[in-house]
């Protein structure tokens, strides 16, 4: 390489001014050296092997019920002393609550948080968590079976896509299987279903397999893992403001454990009181039974009656009699449904060991529903205790004697009601007979009708109450409020809490200063690539460098789109401004004018320029056609349907048929375009390319196209592109940055002394921006362009 350099400046050209300035550089180079290369490898090493954790954290408010406190009758209770320690939402219950492992397993449950996805081959192993191409659904999971699997380590297995809807297997055992997406997967201590994971997305720089690294892990040991790594603190102590941290290796999957840690202790707090509102639901359901029962009954009793005795109309008959016997119909009505009502609860209480109570069923006894509400809480909060503790715990013995004390309670309390109502009575009961004495002479045949229908508005009532009740009673199942509000949803900042990253970026920050200069010149010293435009000028002046072509950065479109205003647009329509000096004054206007496009090798970007140089053209108006005359690797069809033609110009060389134009395609890239494929690989492509048939397929395309231009063979490998170049009326010879040898130029410049190729320019093409001179806007547009420019690559 050497040599190759020095015989290669060996000439009468101007040597590039370059060593003063690397000689600036060279006289310390030992110091620069070991300086960066030793803060560049420490500090490397160390974010390397370091994985980064993240902390995230939200902040909910508790809804505080032991504010509410007692009151009616179950104040007078509180004020007793008897009902000492019920208050089961103390806000220091609710925070260990949070920090219970329960919790947090069934959080990992609901996320699968036990199965962890792993890059293949990365060291140290790196977490893609849900930017996995495939996701398991767990279906089975043995965790004494999976217990050992860890122990003897072979709790993983690997995936590689082989298609589209099937992947392949690798147990630990080294056996492989071939599974369709979608089937049940039997294995050992594990069944699952291996599922495609559609917010995947493929990195199209890197040509490898799609495959994952998955782990099991022990479903306890996780949750007792991420149990250890939260934090739960009262923000302060006068509220119940309480913020909830957790510290991860992956954001998503820390912001992900908050929101579902919150998520599961509200669904366990709206269990609790909807447990309440279906055991009313059942109390209420179950005396609707036999209110109905009983309505039906006094109903068809009397019809009976009325069709007996032959009664039409007898309320008009004794409206008079009856009017001042109304308001004490209404009295027993009323005291009759809380003595119904009372009775009912009475018997439920008596059938009923710690179960809920129903509440909200209308009893007119503050005092007694206050007891029933402490009732129901003291026996929620035994049985959240029962979950981890057994019936000797002291705290559950108290919370037992505490239940049978209030249920003596409310039972005293309703027998007490009970008795009051049978009094109240009583005492209607003895007016009622003063006022019926007042209407004996009314016929009794009345008499027994007004009590039939007594009984039917007292049975009538009382259905109507309870469904009104019932519909109370869903609606507040159906609409119960989450427990903990939430403040601000799970948030990681997304800047990881360990490493220190500022003080590593910091100094390779500072000592990589120095390294760009360095690497600069030394890449200038050893490179024997074209780099820049002065390189071509000072080389080979003889040959005009028409127009530079900025590079396409991986991601980017590479081919121009209508009223397109980019980099790429400019340089192709500067491109074509020049073209028309090169071509002539005379050429200028009139149709006809041949481009041809070609290069030492191939993978120098000739069919990229075609085709986007053809666009340029079109967007002007001209009518262009685009011949693809390299017929041993066509590549027109990358920028169509990506199929190669079945018919085009060698098929037409080949053939019979003397019109072009039957093998000329529109183009679906613009309505001015038209295509004229290679066609299939001919075994002779140059005899082909001798036939007689191109000057007339050149002089027809001429005469109905503005432009012709023609995709050729790499000139430094074929003789293709020499047997055809005098029917170009140019040729651009495409110089590659980065890829294209220097010594190609001088190729180049023989040729052109021999007039192998007329009319014959340079194209540069994927220049970085940093090597061309398209201005500002170039540095301004694409940073990542500049610096990729810097490292030359």
């Amino acid at each position: 390489m050497a040599k190759e350099n020095e015989e290669y400046y060996n000439t009468d050209r101007e040597l590039p001014d370059f060593r003063e300035l690397l000689d600036s550089y060279l006289r310390y180079w030992p110091l620069f050296l070991v300086s960066v290369v030793i803060a560049v490898i420490i500090g490397l090493l160390y974010l390397r092997f370091t994985i980064p954790t993240y902390a995230a954290s939200t902040s909910v408010i508790i809804e505080n019920e032991e504010a509410k406190g007692p009151s009616g009758e179950g104040a007078a209770y509180a004020d007793l002393g008897l009902l000492k320690g019920l208050s089961t939402s103390s806000i220091e219950n609710e925070l260990g609550l949070l920090r219970s492992k329960r919790l947090m397993l069934n959080a990992v449950k609901a996320l699968q948080l036990n199965v962890l996805y792993y890059a293949p081959e990365s060291f140290p192993r790196q977490e893609v968590y849900k930017q996995s191409p495939y996701l398991l659904r767990i279906l089975r999971l043995d965790e004494n079976s999976l217990s050992e699997a860890i122990r003897d380590e072979i709790n993983f297995i690997s995936l590689q896509k082989t298609d589209s809807s099937h992947v392949e297997i690798l147990f630990p055992n080294g056996e492989n299987s071939n599974v369709k997406l979608g089937n049940v997967i039997e294995h050992g201590f594990v069944d699952f279903v291996i599922e495609a994971n559609e917010d995947f997305k493929v990195n199209q720089e890197k040509d490898v397999p799609v495959g994952v690294d998955i782990e099991f892990v022990s479903l306890s040991g996780r949750a007792s893992l991420y149990q250890s790594q939260l934090e739960v603190e009262l923000v302060e102590e006068s509220s119940t403001l309480i913020e909830v941290r957790i510290v991860d290796e992956v954001r998503k999957r820390a912001e992900d454990i908050l929101n579902q840690l919150i998520f599961e202790y509200n669904q366990e707090a709206i269990e609790d009181k909807n447990l309440i509102a279906r055991n009313s639901a059942f109390f209420i359901d179950e005396r609707l039974s036999i209110i109905n029962s009983e309505l039906d009954s006094v109903e068809s009793g009397k019809e009976q009656f009325k069709a007996s005795n032959r009664l039409t109309d007898i309320d008009t008959e004794s409206s008079l009699i009856i009017e001042n016997a109304s308001d004490y119909e209404k009295k027993q009505q009323e005291v009759s449904n809380q003595l119904e009502l009372t009775n009912a609860m009475i018997d439920h209480l008596r059938s009923n060991d710690s179960n809920l109570l129903p509440t909200n069923l209308g009893l007119d006894e503050m005092g007694t529903n206050s007891l029933i509400s402490d009732f129901n809480a003291t026996v929620l909060e035994r049985n959240r205790l029962m979950n981890g503790a057994t019936e000797k715990n002291p705290l559950v013995i108290r919370l037992t004697d505490q239940i049978t004390q209030i249920k003596n309670n409310i039972q005293t309390s309703l027998e007490r009601r009970r008795m009051n109502l049978r009094i109240s009575m009583d005492n209607l009961s003895r007016q009622a007979g003063i006022l019926g004495s007042q209407i004996s002479e009314v016929p009794s045949q009345e008499r027994e009708y007004r009590g039939i229908e007594r009984q039917q508005n007292i049975k009538e009532a009382l259905y109507l109450f309870l469904l009104q009740k019932r519909e109370e009673n869903s609606l507040s199942l159906a609409v119960t409020a989450p427990k903990a509000k939430l403040v601000d949803k799970a948030y990681s900042g997304g800047t990881p809490i360990a490493p220190n990253n500022k003080i590593v970026i910091a100094i390779s920050f500072l000592l990589g200063l120095f390294l760009p200069f360095l690497a600069i010149n030394i890449k200038r010293l050893l490179d024997n690539k074209i780099r820049s435009r002065e390189q071509v000028r000072k080389v080979v002046p003889q040959i005009p460098l028409i127009a530079e072509i900025p590079h396409v950065s991986s991601g980017d479109s590479n081919l121009i789109k209508s009223n397109e205003r980019s980099l790429i647009g400019e340089s192709f329509n500067i491109l074509s401004a020049n073209l028309s000096y090169v071509i002539g004054e005379k050429a200028i206007g009139t149709k006809g004018k041949c481009i041809y496009v070609t290069s030492s090798t191939q993978g120098e970007g000739k069919t990229f320029t075609v085709m986007n140089l053809a666009m340029t053209l079109v967007q002007t108006g001209k009518s262009v056609v685009v011949v693809g005359a390299d017929l041993r690797n066509p590549q027109l069809q990358r920028y169509e349907d990506g199929q190669l033609s079945t018919r085009g110009l060698s098929t037409f060389l080949a053939g019979s048929d003397p019109q072009v134009l039957n093998f000329v395609d529109d183009s679906k890239l613009h309505e001015n375009l038209k295509l004229l494929p290679s066609g299939p690989v001919p075994p002779n492509p140059i005899q082909l390319l001798q036939n007689e048939k191109m000057e007339g397929m050149f002089n027809e395309l001429k005469s109905i196209f503005d432009y012709v231009i023609v995709d050729t063979a790499p000139s430094m490998i074929l003789a293709d592109t020499f047997l055809i170049s005098k029917y170009a009326d140019v040729t651009l010879y495409l110089l590659r940055v980065g890829r294209t040898k220097r010594k190609v130029m001088e190729f180049a410049l023989d040729i052109n002394n021999q007039k192998k190729l007329k009319n014959m320019g340079f194209l540069l093409n994927d220049v970085k921006m940093l090597d061309s001179n398209y201005g500002h806007q170039y540095g301004v547009e694409n940073t990542k362009s500049k610096i990729k420019s810097i490292l030359g690559i």
